[in-house]
């Protein structure tokens, strides 16, 4: 009797692991290359790859990007750094939103944004793609601009006609070396949007 209850405890599968509730897909964007890599526009690569190193896990390369799985207080994490170039993204989202069945409101797209200041921090659930080709490839392919999006600031310090050249320009001295106190707050609000909800994380996060 003790035999076959042990059985068919391991044969019945766990339900937290099949609540699709507790499953997120973090995407960060980005260009796929060694010559983007410093660039202010892989702010969502360097995210990711800066969570990863705190955590101790690491990327594995699958389909149509770079893949991570973290689990935290009942919360699986599912990163995402896709390899279809920024302009094509949404390919990637679809795909892995699809293949992992994770809600629409569980996803998270980690971006560069020209309209907030160095650093500065905003998560919203909503939004245009505010001329962001990553975001706007998304939004096409989600067919909706109601997803969570996480906004990193890295300000409009360009001369009229200089966009491209700044967005995949490199980091300036000074942004290097207050990067990593705003890479720690951007982890902990990745936290948060898993474990406490967005609404909760953006009243503590956003303006930060």
């Amino acid at each position: 009797m003790c035999r076959f209850l042990l059985n068919w405890f391991k044969s019945t599968p766990k339900i937290k692991d099949q609540d699709p509730m507790k499953k997120f897909l973090i995407v960060g964007l980005g260009n796929i290359g060694e010559k983007y890599a410093k660039t202010r526009h892989n702010i969502g690569f360097k995210i990711l790859d800066f969570f990863a190193k705190k955590e101790d896990f690491s990327f594995e390369t699958q389909k149509l990007g770079d893949v991570a799985t973290y689990k935290l207080k009942g919360r699986t994490f599912i990163f995402l750094k896709p390899s279809t170039f920024m302009n094509l993204s949404g390919k990637a989202v679809i795909y892995w939103l699809k293949k992992e069945k994770v809600p629409l409101e569980n996803l998270l797209i980690v971006t560069d944004d020209l309209n907030l200041p160095f650093g500065s921090i905003r998560l919203k659930t909503k939004g245009s793609d505010g001329g962001h080709n990553g975001l706007k490839d998304i939004q096409e392919k989600l067919n909706t601009t109601k997803y969570n999006r996480f906004r990193f600031g890295i300000s409009d310090a360009f001369s009229k006609g200089r966009q491209v050249d700044y967005v995949l320009g490199e980091w300036n001295d000074d942004e290097i070396e207050k990067l990593p106190q705003r890479l720690e707050t951007s982890v902990e609000l990745i936290k948060s949007f898993a474990l406490a909800g967005v609404n909760t994380t953006m009243n503590s996060f956003n303006g930060k």
